[in-house]
């Protein structure tokens, strides 16, 4: 007779928690790039990325809780990068408790928010505004429209490695605002990718998703299309002197890149084949990041 989970195991299979490693390298980009220009506060480096790693478990407990109500996660064929966690339909956990948990996740996370810039500066509260209203209407709303991983790749990306950077440095810079963009897309493209396996479900439950509209073919070539923009970015941020030359070791990524790219353009549409496309497009999008930080820390 098979035993139960914990219930810790439940919650943390809920949270996506080995996605959570995400949130904490976005903050430790911007963190670099505050220790570059002198104003590094591991404190509120702490901060940020406790913040930002409740807000990022808001947002999968919202998902995890419309995907049970729509009916979604009863109909996808789950992989361990996609189709939810599965605990919810099998009777686990109840939706209120995962809604309740993402409410609280996100007030938690916004409070920090608040903290931030109330000592830091009034632009602060302008992220913190876009994010949360992303994280509650992300599932329910944007999903609907197309919306998704743009809105995932701006306010889970993007503004985590400028909310970092501004918390501590009290000002946006424009090397800021450059270096954050290759984690905005690298966060995009994690959702994107996950949503190739998810295509149908989601199409039954009313998303409207790059993958539904585009179909496999022509999506996994915008994959590759942004992939190639993000390593290109870099590259020319390096050549210019607008990052660090160290930060030319975040293309080391490239070969696992490669990997993801290859089972996208040829098996997009299989769900058992794209799991090691999965797995990299992972790899790429933490390596990326971790080795973006690495390079200004060192360069």
């Amino acid at each position: 007779m098979s035993q139960e989970p914990s219930r810790l195991k439940v919650w943390l299979n809920q949270i996506r928690a080995p996605f959570l490693v995400l949130p904490v390298l976005l903050c430790l980009v911007g963190g670099a790039l505050a220790w570059r220009d002198g104003v590094l506060d591991v404190p509120r480096l702490l901060l940020c990325m406790l913040g930002t790693l409740l807000a990022h478990v808001a947002v999968n407990l919202f998902n995890e809780h419309s995907d049970h109500r729509t009916g979604i996660d009863f109909r996808t064929q789950r992989t361990p990068f996609s189709g939810g966690s599965g605990t919810l339909q099998a009777g686990l956990n109840t939706p209120r408790a995962v809604y309740l948990a993402a409410v609280g996740t996100l007030l938690a996370a916004l409070a920090i928010g608040v903290y931030l810039a109330l000592t830091s500066g009034p632009e602060l509260f302008v992220l913190i505004v876009i994010g949360g209203l992303a994280t509650v209407f992300y599932t329910t709303h944007l999903t609907r429209f197309m919306l998704g991983e743009l809105t995932a790749g701006i306010c889970l990306g993007s503004f985590v490695v400028l909310g970092t950077y501004f918390a501590m440095a009290g000002r946006f810079t424009s090397e800021a605002v450059l270096l954050s963009v290759p984690p905005g897309i690298l966060t995009a493209l994690l959702l994107f990718l996950n949503e190739f396996p998810d295509a149908e479900a989601d199409r039954s439950a009313g998303r409207r998703h790059l993958v539904i509209v585009l179909g496999h073919g022509k999506a996994a070539r915008l994959y590759t299309a942004a992939l190639a923009v993000m390593y290109l970015w870099i590259a020319a941020g390096v050549i210019a002197g607008l990052f660090p030359g160290m930060v030319a070791i975040s293309l080391l990524t490239l070969p696992i890149a490669a990997i993801a790219v290859r089972q996208a353009l040829f098996f997009g549409s299989d769900v058992k084949a794209m799991v090691p496309g999965l797995a990299a497009n992972v790899l790429v999008v933490l390596g990326t990041d971790l080795l973006l930080a690495v390079g200004y820390f060192v360069g």
